[in-house]
């Protein structure tokens, strides 16, 4: 048998495949992209075909690219973006694209649903309704297109669809439940009278598998536009985020993992059932253990942002200066004390999902002046991304989230100020898993432990998950971010209801 992995990472604008060396070193990686649609304020919507497509052609240039026989590939290991309700027909045909992660056009729907389950939900899914969420979806389908509705046969997520088009086994993984208000978050199991009560067909709900388990081989037609062998193993595969939380090293109680991809948060692990309303409680793709999380959109996103609509003169230095327009960001920013000189930010640039969970919120800036620079705007978007990270983890504190070092990955994990800000904010310390693969190492890792590459999650972790640098909380820095972390808090209270308009 081959010792080589691949994880396949079905992001929010891209898909990441990166084939591994049993020992986690990088045999080769390719991304391929795909668009995210917005017809309509508070729409996003994605096309599951492009994502397959784009899987398609990636996997076959990473085999071309590391050059060895497909057949000393292992295992495969999905992990996907969440909360996608992705409607096929009977023929496994997509019958709409499904509305992603950020979409809120269900809010209305998930309003009026709470008021007559919404506390029976939370104490069976551990988790609030929110529009974000597959149920909502699901109604929202039944409501607006009954035509596309009758015809649904299974609803899927990111990384099964990926495994249905390997291997046409129709499965849900057990991390990805949470986002079914009928997914009991104690047992792991579909509760069949809330889905009767919510109108969502037992039919729609796959038999769920442990992450790790191998549920299909690759088909001939699979391996054709792969690349791939015939017969590969592929295993369920997980969530995303705790995919990336396998991929930082976190199994056990109290590890916890920040994220600072397109969104921002942090997963902690929890040897036993933890939820808060304003949070998200998973399972990990680890067995018997879930993950208190927060997401939050403050996280790279904004800086792409930023970087796209303000960093022109950068771009047009950057073969003069040897570096990116993130990075001169970075050493601009540095200029600027912590503080930001008074000026906060709030990130929500596109709503704000834990622990507001406000899909009207807005971005804002609050303290502009005559001396503010580009800078001060730059530095002060990264501590509102810090402030959004203190308040999911503040919450999740008081109920049992016990967190002693964070270990950080994503792309804002990159920049060492950005990094240090959030140590301060915090007051943790903060461990870089960096190599750019950790969620697609935590896809892979599942598929070595299925197909026995590995004879433990314990083996797998030792071998594969690296760090590269460690930062301690600066005591100096903690009245000035305490304060203005105040000010954030009270920006929101004070301005929601004029957000909602």
């Amino acid at each position: 048998m081959g010792t080589y992995l691949l994880g396949i990472d079905i992001g929010t604008s891209s898909c990441k495949i990166v084939l591994f060396e049993k020992n986690g070193t990088v045999a080769a990686t390719e991304t391929g992209a795909y668009n995210v649609y917005y017809p309509h304020e508070g729409w996003a919507e994605q096309n599951p075909d492009e994502w397959w497509s784009a899987v398609c052609e990636s996997t076959k240039k990473v085999i071309e690219k590391s050059g060895i026989d497909p057949k000393d590939i292992a295992g495969v290991g999905t992990d996907g973006q969440s909360w996608s309700a992705i409607a096929l027909d009977k023929d496994g045909k997509c019958l709409i694209n499904t509305p992603i992660w950020m979409d809120t056009r269900s809010d209305d729907i998930c309003k009026r649903i709470r008021k007559e389950y919404g506390d029976r939900i939370f104490e069976l899914s551990g988790n609030s309704l929110q529009p974000s969420y597959s149920t909502a979806k699901i109604v929202w389908y039944k409501e607006e297109h009954p035509d596309i509705y009758k015809n649904i046969r299974y609803i899927l997520q990111s990384n099964s669809y990926i495994v249905y088009k390997m291997t046409g086994a129709i499965t849900q993984d057990i991390s990805q439940g949470y986002g079914f208000s009928c997914f009991d978050m104690r047992k792991g199991t579909w509760d069949k009278d809330m889905a009767h009560d919510l109108d969502i067909p037992e039919s729609f709900l796959p038999d769920i598998f442990p992450c790790h388990e191998i549920v299909g081989k690759v088909t001939k037609e699979a391996a054709d536009l792969t690349g791939l062998a015939e017969g590969t193993p592929v295993v369920s595969g997980g969530l995303d985020a705790a995919c990336g939380t396998l991929g930082t090293g976190v199994l056990y109680s109290g590890e916890t993992q920040e994220q600072g991809g397109q969104a921002g948060g942090m997963s902690i692990c929890l040897d036993k059932y933890a939820a808060d309303p304003t949070l998200i409680l998973s399972f990990h793709v680890v067995p018997d253990k879930w993950l208190l999380q927060g997401g939050t959109v403050g996280g790279s996103g904004v800086m792409r942002w930023l970087t796209g609509n303000f960093g022109d003169y950068e771009r047009s230095l950057e073969k003069e200066k040897g570096m990116s327009d993130v990075e001169q960001f970075n050493v601009i920013a540095e200029k600027i004390a912590p503080g930001s000189d008074g000026l906060v930010f709030l990130p929500y640039m596109a709503g704000e999902r834990s622990p507001i969970w406000d899909p009207k919120a807005k971005g804002i800036w609050y303290g502009i002046d005559f001396t503010k620079t580009k800078a001060h705007f730059i530095r002060s978007a990264m501590e509102g991304g810090a402030f959004a990270l203190k308040h999911n983890l503040d919450i999740a504190e008081k109920c049992g989230g016990e967190v002693k070092e964070l270990r950080a990955m994503g792309g804002a994990s990159l920049s060492n100020l950005w990094t240090q800000i959030k140590s301060d904010v915090t007051g943790k310390p903060i461990t870089v898993c960096h190599s750019g693969t950790e969620t697609s190492l935590g896809a892979a890792i599942l598929a070595g432990v299925g197909t026995g590459v590995y004879k433990d999650f314990d083996e797998a972790v030792k071998l594969t998950v690296k760090t590269t640098r460690h930062h301690e909380p600066d005591p100096e820095n903690k009245e000035v971010y305490e304060r203005n972390y105040g000010i954030y808090r009270e920006l929101y209270e004070n301005l929601k209801e004029l957000m909602r308009g």
